[in-house]
């Protein structure tokens, strides 16, 4: 066992790191299938670089700049079904919105995005899918207009 394993075994703080690492892949593997899926707008989905440690004059200018706590990881900037943007916040297992993630949230929604939370690959896909109004394809579909292209 690793020192990393045997702190979180025993209750360490290091726990909110590995919590992030495997938050950062969820949202890594999300923006993959995204840009793989709609590359012509891979580009209106970011991330936004709120977390993270910082020396105090860093984060100052940061927040004179306009960073802002608790604001959603992801924004897809696209307007549809009525709302201004999307707001993706990826959580896992386990961890649960700050307060003021869940104040950014309600100030999301009262200025017309969709804010959603989800916990795995397939809740953002299907929220996207919903999102951008898309059916995804079936293989044989792909296959006939494939075909029906030559």
């Amino acid at each position: 066992m690793g020192y990393t394993a045997f702190k979180l075994r025993n209750g360490s703080k290091q726990k909110g790191v590995v919590m992030k690492h495997e938050e950062s892949a969820l949202q890594k593997s999300c923006v993959r299938w995204f840009a793989y899926q709609f590359p012509k707008y891979h580009k209106l989905l970011f991330a936004i670089p709120n977390g993270g440690a910082r020396r105090k004059s860093e984060a100052a200018i940061m927040k004179a700049e306009g960073v802002r706590a608790g604001v959603a990881d992801m924004i897809l900037l696209i307007p549809r079904r009525g709302y201004g943007s999307l707001c993706c916040e990826a959580k896992i297992k386990g961890s649960y919105q700050s307060k003021e993630q869940k104040e950014w949230q309600r100030e999301a929604e009262d200025g017309g995005n969709c804010y959603f939370v989800f916990r795995t690959i397939e809740e953002f896909i299907a929220k996207v899918y919903w999102y951008l109004d898309h059916t995804p394809k079936s293989k044989e579909a792909e296959f006939e207009e494939l075909i029906a292209k030559k």
